[in-house]
């Protein structure tokens, strides 16, 4: 069940993945709440450079990994504008991060990406639930996809055809 504290930094991956288009970025940004609450990390896409392995859930799987015990990662809370692609879910299965809560789900882009002429992805868009296992995961917020819709439109729009 997303509560107003899961709305509060849901909104804040969607600053995050904002900052991110401003500077010529794919627009995702992600956050990491420990399980008092607290914010330990977050990140936003960076991978106009052409390393598309610099996602902002993998960079705060990694952190994670070097700055948390197992038990605090396990109750800790992922929270980012998209739904984690393969990879991502991946590595926060591999470090044992516990919930995610994500605004708008791939399956939700792939849809979008669709309607904007954009052609699929290399990667599949599979749901979390399919690459890992025992993870409390919530989302798409239909309040708040509209919003990530928008940035992703607005960066699509920039791109040269």
């Amino acid at each position: 069940m997303i509560n107003d504290t899961d709305l509060k930094h849901l909104r804040r991956c969607i600053e995050l993945a904002r900052a991110a288009l401003e500077i010529g970025d794919e627009p995702f940004g992600s956050v990491l709440v420990s399980a008092n609450g607290d914010v330990l990390a977050e990140d936003h896409n960076h991978v106009a450079g052409g390393d598309h392995t610099q996602h902002p859930e993998f960079a705060l799987a990694r952190w994670a990994a070097g700055n948390m015990t197992a038990e605090d990662r396990a109750l800790a809370t992922v929270y980012t504008s998209g739904e984690h692609c393969p990879m991502c879910a991946a590595a926060h299965g591999w470090v044992g991060l516990g919930r995610i809560v994500y605004a708008s789900s791939s399956e939700q882009l792939a849809q979008w990406l669709s309607e904007m002429g954009v052609g699929a992805a290399r990667v599949r868009n599979l749901p979390i639930q399919d690459v890992i296992r025992d993870t409390v995961i919530e989302g798409p917020v239909p309040e708040l996809a509209e919003e990530v819709r928008e940035l992703h439109r607005q960066f699509y729009a920039k791109r040269p055809k």
